[in-house]
């Protein structure tokens, strides 16, 4: 048996470990050196190595990322599509890209190309890049494990067919949406079969269609973003398990405006959010099973429309401010919870002191219901008529749903 001298182990063991303990390299792109294309710094480099690309402009068409590297801009080196193609495709796992500037990027309807598109691999990050006139902004396929973050993406889309998504997500799981600033775009972030994922503090603004817009996308979470100023507010829809809270739904207004749009939805959370200015502050249809806790509603046109097809909703410790309309429905038949709210409109009184009134408060005005039928009756708003005929409604329910209705409500604003 051979033994290996004490003195000369340490050295036998660092050759067998050479091969763990390569070092990744460096190497920089800069006009007129030896790298002055970002492509053929790809291609020469070894997997997991570092590229840092010097400031310029840079004509490259399509650049294929197709091996785990990290990728570094120097003070935003610009990567200009010529409005022809896909900027930047990483096409491998444990990518990093960072610190980038991609503009005018090429636009086709089929192969819905991208500022940056990463094709089915895992741990990838796009960071700290800018991103202008591009048809979708930042695109994930089949990701798994992916940070996209700090991002700023905008676009100059006049239609919905004109331009693609500021970040779209499809068939992914694990995602990390987080500090990104979109505007422009079709929808400002688009899931679609997304699971286990997060979007958190984004402000997504003065977009097209939607500032976030998700189907079939189940056990998410929403936290702390900004959804101001877009063209039909926020849409989810066919999905499962997901918490929304603490953020700002503003602003949104038109015919077919909502701050939220709930359809078909189950065992969700929707806490601490705020629903200002909006045609419509929180709309649902098809909804079970669904918490909506600890919010505030101010100076929407109604404050929440929740269709009769809705079961089993607990509207529960919201305030309710300077709403025209407080709650709509279209049936009679109620199977949701809507006590202890604080509603501004509220005109009882508190006689045992408890801090809660002593009778019910009927947030669905028969005028809201006659506008919910015929919508040109809304001329006459603030009549003197409407406003007898929504007292004595509420002395003497007729066309008011009968159990929708807040048996506990609070005398003054909840403090949340």
């Amino acid at each position: 048996m051979y033994l290996i001298p004490h003195n000369n182990f340490f050295g036998f063991l660092i050759i067998l470990l050479f091969p763990m303990l390569s070092v990744a390299n460096t190497i920089r792109v800069k006009k007129g050196s030896q790298y002055n294309s970002i492509q053929k710094a790809i291609n020469s480099a070894a997997e997991y190595d570092t590229i840092i690309v010097s400031a310029g402009n840079y004509f490259e068409k399509n650049i294929i990322i197709n091996k785990p590297l990290t990728l570094t801009g120097e003070n935003f080196p610009v990567l200009d599509g010529e409005s022809k193609f896909e900027i930047v495709s990483i096409k491998s796992a444990n990518v990093t890209f960072s610190g980038f500037k991609l503009q005018h990027g090429g636009m086709n309807m089929l192969e819905e190309p991208a500022g940056i598109k990463i094709y089915n691999a895992e741990n990838v990050t796009v960071s700290n890049n800018i991103l202008e006139d591009t048809y979708f902004g930042i695109y994930v396929q089949r990701g798994k494990n992916c940070v996209i973050k700090n991002n700023q993406i905008k676009s100059f889309g006049l239609g919905e067919q004109q331009i693609g998504n500021g970040i779209h997500c499809w068939n992914c799981d694990n995602i990390q949406i987080i500090a990104n600033r979109i505007t422009g775009h079709r929808d400002g972030i688009y899931f679609e079969f997304v699971t286990n994922s997060i979007i958190w503090r984004n402000i997504s603004k003065k977009n097209i269609r939607y500032g976030l817009h998700f189907m079939f996308s189940n056990d998410d979470a929403y936290i702390s973003n900004i959804f101001s100023e877009n063209g039909a507010g926020v849409a989810v829809m066919f999905t499962h398990r997901v918490k929304m809270f603490n953020n700002i739904f503003s602003n949104n207004w038109g015919d077919a405006s909502y701050g939220l749009l709930l359809k078909e939805m189950s065992d969700c959370y929707i806490n601490g959010n705020i629903f200002d200015r909006n045609t419509v502050g929180i709309y649902m249809e098809g909804v079970n099973r669904t918490q909506v806790q600890k919010n505030v509603f101010s100076e929407n046109g109604w404050a929440a429309k929740i269709q009769a097809s809705c079961m089993d909703v607990k509207v529960n410790f919201n305030n309710f401010f300077g709403n025209i309309f407080d709650v709509g429905t279209n049936g009679t038949l109620v199977m949701n919870s809507f006590d202890s709210n604080y509603w501004d409109k509220y005109e009882g009184y508190d006689i045992n002191k408890d801090k809660l009134g002593d009778v019910p408060y009927r947030p669905v005005s028969l005028f809201s219901i006659i506008i919910e039928r015929n919508p040109p009756a809304m001329i006459l708003f603030r009549s003197m008529a409407v406003s007898l005929l929504d007292k004595t409604e509420r002395v003497l329910p007729s066309l008011t749903p009968e159990n929708l209705k807040d048996n506990s409500p609070f005398i003054k604003a909840i403090d949340l």
